[in-house]
């Protein structure tokens, strides 16, 4: 087995910022000291004034494969990922076809496993008509189950009352949801098209998927969740209302119910809808700079558990139309962890905060068996970045099949050096090493 040697790296790990080493053998972490030197390896880095970090677990991707590949496919994006630092990831299941059966969702690992250099889970996708298929879900295998209770499109809204008791007090393990109520947004939309036909201003945008419209359905799931004791997870928090809904007098590992931020809601604000337009449309919508203080603050005190992306790539040509066929969904996958970083360089968050929210949680969110963290004997995901390499996204550099970002002409103080997938050094100063795939994320459930 190959080994690997990082010496004098100012390592981030579990509430703490130390020098030492770390020795890889394999696929994992074999010792993590500060007396490593004398120790041979295959390799050697020397990463002294570079911080190591464990790689990011990235719980709700979009990445567009089967069916959506002008958009994304697997390859790209998990390509993408791992220049950014994200060594694992979550998968979403509006693709085409949606991932309603147990034989669609396997034919999404396939592929992962031929063509992914992160590691990957798939959710399996909620129907009106699934249930029976939902539960054969083996959830050791299988990140969780994810239920649109907003608006979308086809067969993907859960909408039906009987059906959605039946997920919540039937499913044994993690559900993940998109929380919008759909009929109060189907009201906004009638008036602001009444009111401006076709072109209805793309800043219209957090009023039509509103505030009451985010809160109203959140609210509803919360309680669900809380009546059948279900293992519940919100995505995408945007409103400061929808904080409160969220515990934090108990550690993470006794939650029943959790929440996640997304960078792009942390990022911007209703202000940026002039420069950027429908670049940064996105459902549920960003809102005011004030929901955006109160999201992060919901981060740091706790109420708010992971910090994902909810990456979700469309073609420009696609994003460049009028407000209600303009798609909403961007990618974010490549620079979420220095947009984080960021934060942590104009002091509004820790660098232990960031490797918390980012890394640490979504392992004891989901259960994720032996990652998330830098410890003796679990896998080698992780990262070594420089604090202070600052470098600017333009298109030249962006690794996302779309060819776009909203960050674009953005200057990082921070940048990803090298990224290690299960003890494989897969991205190191800009290069890739594709002969070693990511593996399949397993999960610590009985």
């Amino acid at each position: 087995m190959e080994t690997t040697l990082i010496l004098n790296a100012n390592i981030v790990n579990e509430g703490k910022v130390f020098q030492g080493d770390v020795f890889l053998k394999g696929s994992r972490i074999e010792a993590v000291g500060k007396d490593l030197a004398s120790r041979k390896a295959d390799r050697v880095i020397d990463a002294d004034g570079l911080y190591l970090l464990p790689g990011v677990i990235d719980d709700q991707v979009h990445f567009r494969e089967p069916g959506l590949t002008h958009k994304g496919n697997i390859y790209s994006e998990a390509r993408a990922a791992v220049a950014g630092g994200v060594t694992s990831y979550m998968e979403m299941p509006n693709t085409n076809p949606p991932t309603f059966t147990q034989e669609l969702l396997e034919e999404k690992y396939s592929i992962a496993a031929r063509t992914s250099l992160a590691n990957y889970s798939f959710f399996m996708g909620a129907a009106n008509d699934n249930l029976e298929e939902v539960m054969k879900t083996d959830i050791t295998r299988v990140c969780g189950l994810k239920i649109f209770m907003g608006s979308s499109t086809g067969n993907l809204l859960v909408d039906d009352p009987h059906t959605l008791e039946n997920f919540f007090s039937r499913f044994p393990s993690l559900i993940a949801a998109h929380c919008e109520d759909e009929a109060t947004i189907r009201r906004n939309t009638e008036a602001f098209r009444e009111k401006y036909g076709e072109d209805v201003p793309i800043e219209s945008h957090a009023l039509i998927r509103s505030h009451d419209a985010c809160l109203i359905s959140s609210s509803f799931a919360v309680d669900l969740a809380k009546k059948h004791g279900t293992r519940f997870h919100v995505l995408h928090i945007s409103t400061a209302a929808e904080t409160k809904l969220f515990d934090n007098s108990i550690p993470l590992e006794k939650k029943k119910i959790t929440a996640e931020a997304c960078v792009h809601h942390l990022w911007f604000n209703d202000s940026y809808y002039k420069e950027l337009g429908t670049l940064i449309k996105w459902n549920p919508a960003i809102k005011t700079a004030n929901d955006q203080k109160q999201i992060l603050e919901a981060v740091l005190d706790d109420r708010i558990d992971v910090i994902a992306t909810d990456h979700a790539p469309h073609t420009l040509e696609e994003k460049k139309n009028k407000y209600f066929k303009a798609p909403s969904g961007g990618p974010l996958i490549q620079h979420s962890l220095v947009a984080m970083l960021e934060f942590y360089h104009q002091k509004k968050i820790k660098l232990e905060t960031v490797v918390q929210k980012m890394s640490h949680n979504p392992a004891i969110a989901f259960q994720i068996a032996e990652r998330g963290f830098i410890r003796e004997g679990y896998f080698a995901d992780l990262v070594l970045v420089d604090l202070d390499q600052p470098w600017s996204v333009s298109k030249d550099n962006i690794l996302a099949h779309c060819g776009w970002s909203p960050f674009q002409g953005v200057t990082f103080k921070s940048k990803v050096i090298s990224t290690f997938v299960s003890g494989h050094l897969t991205y190191d100063k800009g290069q890739f090493d594709e002969s070693v795939k990511g593996q399949r994320l397993l999960f610590s459930r009985n």
